[in-house]
This record gives structure tokens, sequence and C-alpha cells, in this order.
């Protein structure tokens, strides 16, 4: 039984020394997990400032930056309606006339494409109207001429003109229209160069 009481001693001693050295090293810990956990929220309240002002000076930058040109656009430009509406024959007529500077004349084919810049005449002299449109016209267009054909009168199909009209406005035309907008015929206004 002496055993018993001796082993009963040392194993209470055993316990109460434990408990005295196990409690105080738990408290440090907690402690020091707690220090812990307020420098990482230090820090991450100092980083999130950090963060915040630098937000800031690139959001300012940004809108300061407004005279560098302009942005692209949103949506993808397309091209404007043309202004350009074909003359309708009056009551009783059978073609309209548009007149106008033709040039840029490109064959294609059995096709003459050409630009045409429209003109009103004031007081006799041609001036442009501002209104530019395009005519894809067949090759066999006739063609009313006199100074494009050396100065005689006669009837050329367009495609003999493309070289002539290749160049820039300089050749003025009455372009005559039927009832349904087709082109009929070309005049040259030679009597607006006389």
């Amino acid at each position: 039984m002496a055993d018993r009481t001796g082993l009963e001693d040392y194993l209470s001693e055993l316990a109460e020394s434990g408990r005295r050295h196990a409690a105080p090293l738990a408290a440090e810990r907690i402690r020091a997990r707690g220090e812990q956990r307020r420098r990482r929220k230090r820090a991450a309240l100092a980083s999130g400032g950090v963060l915040l002002a630098a937000a800031l000076a690139v959001g300012g930058l940004s809108l300061s930056r407004t005279n560098l040109g302009p942005e692209p656009p949103a949506v993808v430009p397309t091209p404007t309606a043309s202004l350009f509406v074909p003359p309708a024959p009056a009551p009783g007529e059978e073609y309209a006339s548009e007149l106008g500077y033709v040039y840029g004349a490109v064959a294609k084919g059995d096709t003459v494409r050409v630009t045409v810049e429209q003109l009103r005449t004031v007081r006799g002299a041609a001036t442009p109207v501002g209104v530019v449109h395009k005519l894809t016209l067949p090759r066999r267009t006739l063609v009313e001429a006199r100074q494009l054909t050396g100065g005689n009168p006669s009837d050329v199909q367009l495609g003999r003109l493309v070289g002539e009209l290749a160049a820039g406005p300089q050749w003025v035309f009455a372009i005559d229209y039927d009832g349904e907008g087709r082109v009929h015929s070309l005049r040259e206004a030679y009597w607006l160069s006389e």
C-alpha cells in the first residue's frame, strides 16, 4: 500500500506541476496570436490605404488625359446617306435632267463607274451644289459630245470616253433620267464653256 500511496503522491505532484507549467504557456500563445492578428489587421489597413491612394491617382491621371486626342468611336461609323435624289420628269415630260461635272471614270467589264458633282446655273455660270454621287452605267450609254470629240457634234458610247473622263472635274454634262430614275443619256453642256 505504501507503494500505492507513493505512486499516487508522485502522480499528483506530476499533475500539479503540469498544470503550473501548462497554464502560463497556453496564455502566452493566446496573447501572441492576438498580437499577430492585430499586426496583420494594421498592415492590411495600411496597404488598403496605399491601394486606395494609388487608385485615386490613376483615376485622376486618366481623367486629365483628355487632351491626347479623340477616342475611337463606340460604334463603327457607317457612310452617310447620299443627298442625291434622281430628278423626276415634270408632268407631260419624258425625261428630267441633272447638271453636273462627270469625272473619275473607271471601266469594269460592260459598265463604267463615274462620279457626278451636281451643279446649278446662276446667271449662266455653273456653281457646285455640294452633292456628289456615283453612277454605274452601261458602256453603250449614249453621250452627245462636242468638245470631247474635237468640236464635231456626235453621239459616242460612254465606253469610248473613259480616258477623257478619268481625270478630275473638267467636263460638264446634262444627265437625262427617265421616270424610274434610270439614266437615259448624257449630253455635254458645251454651252456653259462658250
